[in-house]
């Protein structure tokens, strides 16, 4: 069994997103399985993901069971203007629920990418159409350095390769789920008060 199936997960949750938790073995990309009619804090994730995809129409390849890869829907109040923040409040939350999960010194990289030391471990892909928002997620988790892309504009490594140790991903994931929640809500009060 996966540690991102559902009994593993819903246990885990802390807050609204991440309900309802669907989990698949492989799709293309999690990013197309979170319909229009979904509620806002559906949220899908993947062990493996044939055709992740990155910024700049760039891919996001990962061994079966070894990433974080998952998508969660947004429905955002502010106007449609301001959503492309949420790319950098998403890579925000990813940066401190990895911190603080995992001890390593992840930081943002402007502006959807999560490093450390240089080197990418997470990125978010934001993608708006009407009425909501669909954060992809993924998170080099547990991949050894030859499980990583070679060639790549940025360098990547994983938290396994920061930190020595392999990491549970369900916790991480309701860890950045809860994380993303507070910072979500606190740029919608944020522009909700202007």
């Amino acid at each position: 069994m996966s540690d991102l199936a559902p009994e593993i997960v819903e246990p885990l949750l802390r807050g609204r997103l991440g309900r309802p938790y669907r989990f698949v073995e492989e799709c293309a990309s999690t990013q197309r399985l979170l319909g229009p009619n979904e509620p806002e804090g559906a949220t899908v994730a993947a062990d493996l993901q044939t055709q992740g995809r990155g910024r700049l129409g760039r891919t996001w390849e990962a061994p079966a069971g070894r990433a974080l890869l998952f998508s969660v829907l947004l429905r955002p109040s502010p106007p449609m203007a301001l959503w492309p923040e949420l790319s950098l409040v998403a890579s925000d939350a990813v940066a401190t629920a990895l911190q603080a999960e995992t001890g390593v010194a992840a930081g943002l990289s402007h502006p959807n990418d999560v490093f450390v030391d240089q080197r990418k471990v997470a990125g978010i892909l934001p993608e708006a159409s009407s009425g909501k928002v669909v954060l992809g997620v993924g998170v080099n988790v547990n991949q050894a350095a030859d499980e990583l892309p070679a060639e790549t504009p940025k360098p990547p490594t994983s938290l396994h390769l920061e930190t020595g140790r392999d990491w549970p991903r369900a916790p991480l994931l309701a860890a950045i789920l809860l994380e993303l929640e507070r910072r979500y809500d606190e740029w919608q009060r944020l522009h909700t008060l202007r």
